[in-house]
Parts: structure tokens; sequence; C-alpha cells
């Protein structure tokens, strides 16, 4: 049964959340702001696949955005890859690594309980954990390797678990070149405390987090909070929170969060062509994508393997797919046979990433698929 006191508040349609959340995303406008400010204002970067989404995601929002913008910040430990919201990996700035990983500490641990827990029961974690440091801060190591050597003094374990104990248990950052564009190498680790020397913040405190949500992704509801980052019980959060925030609710009547000075635009207000990156957050940090993904495209876009490809946007919401080759050929799949103005600017999208990719490749646009 619907509270009453939620008919009362104002309702945003799917058309109002979709431009809410992209006005906050910089796909309604691109900014210029520096690569690093976009980081932190969007709480990171999804970037489990490497080189592409984060340096993709950051294209579709900046004006003038190169490669070397992002890589040289990786290089000078400015920013880092680390396991973060719902355990996966996120490019974060170091402060926002310092903190983040603290106050999302109890989603690693419940991803090793439920994928790991058989495999290391009875095993003392914290003399795992503290060998495992050890080891990393000696010399930066892949996962095969720190596994390997865990297991010389536990023969009885299987060392990918011991490994991915080590993630789940230690802040653990990838090093360079992993992750930089146009070049390769090992997924080796190290502790974030090591290659930022400094310490993590030892007591983080929630309510940053819910309201960084809010600037970057709301209006939302709690369900929408906890499947941004993974981390449960911060309803209790969100309301002792609420006498600073607006509510509003959906369509479906449920309550909505939001900072009420954050941008929410008309529903129609005009939202420009974009290609949205492969991981990109803006699909998947809401518990109803609807906002921005229609429901009968979400099975082409949540792939049962858990890929995401790189979306196209049309009026703000997903219309087809497309893809960077390893031929530095951009091709989009529409869902739909775009009209002449979406193609074309689906074309000039396409043209700009062949031109930061380094060019040499083409653009195509697929025929869409009849239905």
């Amino acid at each position: 049964m619907t509270d009453p006191r939620l008919t009362e508040l104002p309702v945003l349609g799917r058309r109002a959340l979709g431009r809410a959340l992209l006005a906050r995303q910089h796909l309604l406008v691109r900014t210029d702001r520096t690569p690093a400010e976009v980081i932190h204002h969007l709480g990171g970067l999804q970037a489990q696949a490497v080189p592409q989404p984060p340096y993709l995601g950051l294209l579709s929002r900046l004006d003038g955005f190169s490669s070397d913008g992002l890589s040289t910040l990786l290089e000078q430990r400015a920013v880092v890859r680390i396991a973060l919201q719902r355990g996966t990996i996120h490019l974060v700035t170091a402060e926002d690594c310092l903190t983040l990983r603290p106050l999302l500490q109890p989603v690693l641990d419940q991803a090793l309980r439920t994928t790991y827990g058989k495999r290391l029961a009875g095993l003392d974690l914290t003399a795992l954990a503290a060998e495992a440091r050890a080891l990393v801060e000696e010399e930066p190591r892949t996962f095969q390797w720190l596994g390997a050597l865990l297991a010389a003094t536990r023969l009885d374990r299987d060392p990918a678990a011991l490994a991915q104990a080590a993630r789940c248990l230690l802040p653990l950052v990838q090093v360079p070149p992993r992750g930089l564009w146009g070049r390769s190498g090992p997924a080796a680790h190290t502790t974030a405390e090591a290659w930022l020397g400094r310490p993590l913040d030892p007591a983080p405190v929630p309510d940053d987090l819910v309201l960084r949500y809010l600037a970057a992704f709301g209006p939302a509801s709690a369900a929408d909070l906890t499947k941004w980052c993974g981390r449960t019980g911060l309803g209790p959060v969100l309301g002792r929170l609420a006498p600073r925030l607006l509510t509003f609710r959906d369509e479906q009547g449920r309550l909505l969060y939001d900072l009420p000075q954050a941008p929410r635009p008309e529903p129609d207000v005009p939202v420009p062509v974009r290609l949205i990156a492969p991981f990109d957050n803006l699909l998947l940090s809401h518990a109803d994508r609807g906002r921005v993904l229609p429901a009968e495209y979400k099975e082409r876009v949540m792939t049962r393997n858990g890929l995401v490809p790189g979306t196209l946007l049309v009026d703000g919401l997903v219309t087809g797919t497309w893809r960077l080759t390893p031929e530095r050929d951009v091709v989009v799949e529409p869902f739909v046979r775009l009209a002449r103005a979406d193609r074309e600017a689906a074309e000039a999208e396409a043209q700009r990433v062949l031109a930061f990719a380094g060019g040499g490749g083409s653009v195509r646009i697929e025929a869409a698929e009849r239905s």
C-alpha cells in the first residue's frame, strides 16, 4: 500500500528524471572542467574493462579532452584504479580512493563471503591480509603471482581464492601501465597507502557518500543508491539527511530524494545525440534504469555475460549500441531507423570518437533491424 503522505509529493516522470540525470552527468552540455574535477563529481568512472571505458566516458562529457589528459593523471598518481562500487574496478581521484574504499569495505566483505566463503573457511584472514600486504608493497604483483606466493604456505588452499581474499581485504590499486591509452600492461597491484603515500580515511562519513551520489545521479531512491554503490543499510542515512533534501515521487509512487540546488531541467529540454561509453555508470546506477534505458532494450544492453556495450543516446534514451573496433573503426548499430538529423548527429559523434582514437579508421552506421 502506498504511503498516503507520498501522494502529496510532486511527481517526476521518466523524461524529467532522465534530463536531470543527463544534466548532472554533463551529457546535456559538455563541460570545460578538468578530467580530475569530472571524475570526482561522478564519484568515479567504471573501469573494469581496459582501457576504453573511462577515456570514452570522459570524451562524451568533456570539451577538448585528449587521452593524455587522463593518462598523465594515472602516471602522476592523481587518479587510481581500484575495486569500489558494486565491487567492480573504478577509476577515482586519489582523495576519493582514500575515502570511498573504507566506506565500501562492507561491499567487498559481502562479495568475499558469497563467492569464496567455502574455500576460505577456517583460514586466518588477518594473517593472510598482513602477508599479502607485505608482498604487494614489496613489489606490485598480479593476482596469479600473489595467489601462488600465498599458497606456498597454504598448500591446501586455492591460489585464486587467496588472491581474491587479498583483493577484498586490502585496498589494492592497479598500477600503470595498466589502464593507459595506447599501452598495455598486466593488472599488477599494490596497496593504496603504498602507492599514494597516505593512509585511508580513518573515519569516513556515509552522509558524504549519499550526497555525492545525489549530486551526480539524483533524484533517486534508497534502492537506487544501493544499486550504484552496492552497500545496503543506507536508508537511515537518507532519512537523517531528509531535512536538508527535497523529496518527490516517481510515476510508480516511489520516494525520491534530491539536493535542493541540483539541476532539474524541464522534461522537454532538447537532448543532443551522444555515444555513451561501455559500462558507463549512466546505465548502472539506478534500480529502475527506465529514465534512460527503455525496458524493451534492456536485454540487448545488459547482456547475460555481464558485458555492457557502448550505447547510442537519442532524445535522452538508449536507441542502439556502438563500438570502437581494434582497427579503430566506429560502428553504430541503431535499434530503430534514425531520423536524418539524428543519423547525422550520430555520425558526427562517431567522427569525434574516431579523431580521439587517432583516426585511420572509418565510421559505419548499420541499418536498423526490422521489427
